[in-house]
């Protein structure tokens, strides 16, 4: 009996547009529940915005809304974003509801129960000039390890190491730049290092039953072989699920604490029955797809908070963790604006699926990869079009010219399948590895040897100086095809189309290396159109420099002058649609 597989991807943090690194984890994770799917396992694909936190509360203050009011803006935007790009959930949902504070506190009280929650008064950094204690990540300053000097105060975004505000060099307030003082505070902490023996124990078992990711496991130990310290689960906000003891009503739980609980509460807003998904180890496997950089908190913080609560709760199976993926010369940042973002993507008319294609065809499964628009023309134009669309049409535009769109009766090649079925068996296992970008350029492979198989057959010859050859081998491609549009349509919606113009009807994994169900075919059209040098370098261009930069840019151009949120011509008369807010326009 298959067990069933719970599949989340981290949760994006709410206060800014997508780029395509931030997406890289939900389509990852959005291929592997199709996947399931399509091979008969009973799956649930769960994801949604993380909305608390001080970055939440700073940004709505910044635009003079409530934070309620700029999470349900961009919990939208976001969502208009990944429908666009085909993303299956099965529920979408958010972190700022009241499954989330009832789960939350829950676990609090568990660990406070069970002695794993500790009381500390602490020097923390204070803003005199904003009048406010800062968040971890709102503390910038150079990191004491690597000494990238633009670290936050809870995590190095350059050497991953995690931090406490502290511990940076020469800190500074991330809200208003001011250098901050110490100040005493009271918080609450949970007890890393009492759970350990219960998580080392844990990590053991899964990380080999769960074949994690090679940096998951060496990201882990890392931190652990540093030396666990007890976590600070609480903050100075009014943003965020409040702190049920006496003492501490007026603090908040730390966004870290409360996010992956996310997933849980998530689930539960979708299905009553949601306790069959999270309190059922023995029958589902938990798979998550994340960055790297938020490694420690879904194999060390999150799950201590589980196992800690004595409670029988579906522990990680696999953690699907990727590397970075990066823009032209330099990064993806959100913060900063720079890259591709999701409403980029919109913007250019390239349809979903070519984008689909080369995020997940350049995935960054085992060390840093890079987006340039010259490889993504290159890419695009050589592989999804020259490669696949040429085997795809030119098989089945054969077929229906010369054959009357009847399948050619005859038998099959037997070396030719027997390659075919090894391909694909390989293809099956690295699925069910989460190893994805193996598996889909192993899918181009088998595309390749098809092109190959069609080429040495000459059928355009054989079909009236040896017809049984030329009929032999147009039924096996024209098979082919239908098992390419199998094991294509996790990563490419598209190749559902296939299986249209075969007549086939809804297909399945267990279809693949069939030779029958296909008697006659309709005229298939061009799955993609190639990228042209002209389109690409004017994307380039277009691209390039940061958001704000590109904005700038563009209201020079434009003759417009943007005072707040209201955008003037020069000569005075306001734009129409003149409130403008990251990306929406209202």
């Amino acid at each position: 009996m298959k067990k069933k597989r719970l599949v989340t991807s981290a949760l994006p943090y709410v206060n800014n547009i997508p780029h395509l690194g931030n997406l890289l984890q939900v389509l990852s994770a959005d291929v592997f529940a199709r996947y399931c799917r399509l091979n008969g396992y009973e799956t649930l694909y769960i994801c949604g915005t993380d909305e608390y936190g001080t970055a939440t509360e700073t940004r709505a203050l910044e635009e003079r809304v409530t934070p309620k009011e700029l999470c349900d803006r961009y919990h939208r935007i976001h969502a208009d974003i990944y429908d666009w790009f085909n993303i299956q959930f099965d529920n979408f949902g958010r972190t700022s509801t009241e499954k989330q504070t009832e789960i939350t506190q829950g676990l609090f009280l568990k660990l406070e129960e069970a002695g794993y929650i500790n009381e500390k008064t602490i020097e923390q950094l204070y803003s005199e000039k904003s009048s406010m204690f800062l968040a971890d990540r709102y503390v910038r300053g150079t990191c004491p390890v690597c000494g990238y000097e633009e670290a936050r105060g809870d995590q190095c975004e350059n050497c991953g190491k995690l931090l406490d505000p502290t511990d940076l060099i020469d800190p500074r307030s991330g809200i208003d730049g001011s250098v901050p003082v110490l100040k005493k505070t009271k918080h609450l902490y949970i007890d890393l290092p009492g759970i350990l023996p219960k998580l080392e124990q844990w990590i053991g078992e899964a990380s080999v039953r769960g074949f994690w990711a090679r940096n998951a496991v060496q990201m882990t130990r890392s931190w652990i072989r540093d030396g666990l310290k007890e976590r600070c689960i609480t903050r100075d906000l009014s943003w965020g699920i409040p702190v049920p003891k006496d003492g501490f009503r007026n603090k908040v739980f730390y966004v870290w604490f409360d996010a992956p609980i996310g997933y849980i509460s998530i689930t539960a807003n979708y299905t009553d029955e949601w306790e069959d998904w999270w309190k059922n180890p023995e029958e589902v496997e938990l798979f998550q797809f994340i960055g790297k950089d938020n490694i420690p908190f879904h194999t060390v913080v999150f799950p201590s908070t589980l196992l800690g609560s004595g409670e029988n709760w579906t522990m990680l199976h696999h953690m699907s963790s990727s590397e970075y993926l990066n823009y032209e010369s330099g990064k993806f940042s959100k913060s900063k604006g720079i890259g591709v973002f999701g409403s980029d993507a919109k913007e250019t008319g390239i349809p979903a699926d070519v984008w689909r294609f080369y995020i997940l065809y350049n995935r960054p499964e085992k060390s840093d990869g890079i987006f340039t628009w010259k490889d993504f023309q290159e890419k695009v134009n050589s592989e999804l079009i020259g490669n696949l669309g040429n085997l795809v049409n030119r098989t089945l535009s054969f077929v229906h010219r010369f054959y009357d769109g009847k399948i050619p009766e005859g038998g099959s090649d037997s070396a030719f399948w027997e390659k075919v079925k090894e391909m694909e068996g390989e293809i099956t296992k690295h699925f069910d590895r989460a190893e994805l970008r193996d598996a889909f350029r192993k899918i181009f492979a088998l595309a390749d040897m098809g092109n190959k198989f069609f080429q040495a057959g000459e059928p355009w010859k054989t079909r009236t100086s040896e017809p049984e050859a030329a009929a032999r081998l147009l039924r096996d491609l024209t098979y082919l095809v239908r098992d390419l549009g199998i094991l294509l349509s996790p990563f490419i919606p598209a190749a559902e189309v296939i299986g249209k113009w075969l007549r086939t009807g809804k297909l399945s994994w267990e279809d693949l290396g069939s030779l029958t169900g296909i008697a006659d075919i309709e005229k298939p059209e061009i799955l993609f159109k190639r990228l042209e040098d002209k389109e690409i370098k004017t994307f380039k261009e277009r691209f390039a420099g940061s958001q704000k930069e590109r904005e700038a840019k563009e209201q020079v151009e434009n003759h417009i002058l943007k005072v707040g949120n209201t955008e003037i011509h020069v000569s005075g008369e306001p734009v129409r649609t003149n409130k403008v807010r990251d990306g929406e326009v209202s």
